[in-house]
């Protein structure tokens, strides 16, 4: 008998309640099956070229595009990754969220994305909503929440990955570095270069920040220095306008200070315009030093000393490692540090 040939190109019958191209309707255009082209399109190796290339043209011929809701209940797994994090305000998760979608497309998953706004019970109420769609995975950003939110995580059962700090639980999958060492790290650089009275400058104090906070702390202890250890901080979120600011506010109540530490570089740009516009010499009258090494930070008058952080390793990495957890493959290294460098440029 003579094998089946391809139908003419027609317009597709679609689905009378959705207006959707149906699975039905390829395999009826391609000369197939149904399941030959559910295979086919999920790239089996089972299925040979030539008809995986004549099943792909009749869907793109229709317009047909896949449902993961549908592919989801026939298989139970979905195809989304749900990712939480804090804002799209700053670079550092723009960075990262860019690098960790590009990473889940290339292995056939989308992202189901929530902004927590640094609020624990927001993010455990996005938590609950997210996995009431049950996603194939989670990428949470930080390991500080609720024990509510805590719970909701155990009870899904499913894998999760955190990103941008180090988990010390042996059962947690993270992806990051060490913040504390990180902030330790820069303020040895600061006094190395002779200055005593360093000041640490932070906003919006989520536990990234205070974690950069305590390994100031700790480097000021290292060198006899605890009795000129000071903080301040805003609840303000991190921007140029606040940086500005609060570099007045230092040098007004404390104006022996000689260097400014800040958690972010926004920040620590403020402060440095700011300075010029005030005829502030930087370093010669206080170093200022920032983190995260945001764009823009290496154009500042003068260019700001920071810390790069290495955001899209980081969502590279951890968009590979819930890939792989999804598909119960073996991750070799449960917490994955990727460690940070300290640039250094004329302002410290």
């Amino acid at each position: 008998m003579p094998s089946r040939k391809p139908s003419a190109p027609v317009a597709a019958k679609r689905n009378r309640a959705t207006g959707r191209v149906t699975l039905a309707d390829v395999a009826q255009h391609a000369g197939v099956s149904p399941i030959t082209v559910s295979r086919a399109l999920r790239g089996e190796r089972a299925v040979g070229a030539d008809l995986v290339e004549r099943v792909r043209k009749a869907a793109d011929t229709l317009g047909y595009v896949p449902d993961p809701a549908a592919r989801a209940l026939a298989s139970s797994r979905s195809t989304h990754v749900a990712v939480l994090i804090p804002n799209f305000s700053n670079t550092v998760f723009v960075e990262l969220m860019d690098a960790l979608q590009r990473t889940l497309v290339q292995a056939g998953y989308q992202t189901l994305i929530g902004v927590t706004h640094y609020d624990p019970a927001e993010e455990e109420a996005v938590l609950r909503s997210m996995l009431a769609h049950r996603p194939a995975g989670l990428i949470i950003t930080g390991l500080d929440r609720t024990p509510a939110a805590t719970a909701l995580i155990a009870g899904s059962g499913v894998p999760c990955v955190h990103v941008m700090e180090l988990a010390q639980d042996e059962d947690d999958y993270s992806v990051g570095f060490s913040q504390q060492e990180a902030g330790a790290a820069i303020t040895r650089h600061l006094v190395e270069l002779g200055r005593k009275r360093v000041v640490y400058v932070a906003a919006q104090l989520d536990r990234r920040a205070v974690q950069r906070g305590e390994g100031y702390d700790a480097a000021m202890r290292h060198y006899g220095l605890a009795e000129h250890i000071r903080w301040y901080q805003s609840s303000e979120p991190s921007s140029i306008s606040l940086g500005g600011r609060m570099l007045e506010r230092v040098l007004r109540e404390a104006p022996d200070t000689d260097a400014i530490f800040f958690c972010n570089d926004d920040l620590a740009q403020g402060a440095l315009l700011t300075a010029l516009r005030l005829g502030l010499k930087v370093p010669e009258r206080v170093s200022i030093a920032g983190f995260n090494d945001l764009p823009g930070s290496e154009q500042m008058l003068p260019p700001l000393t920071t810390v790069a952080t290495p955001r899209r390793e980081i969502g590279e990495q951890a968009g590979q490692m819930i890939v792989d957890l999804i598909r119960g493959r073996e991750v070799e290294k449960r917490r994955l540090d990727l460690g940070f460098q300290i640039v250094k440029r004329q302002s410290a």
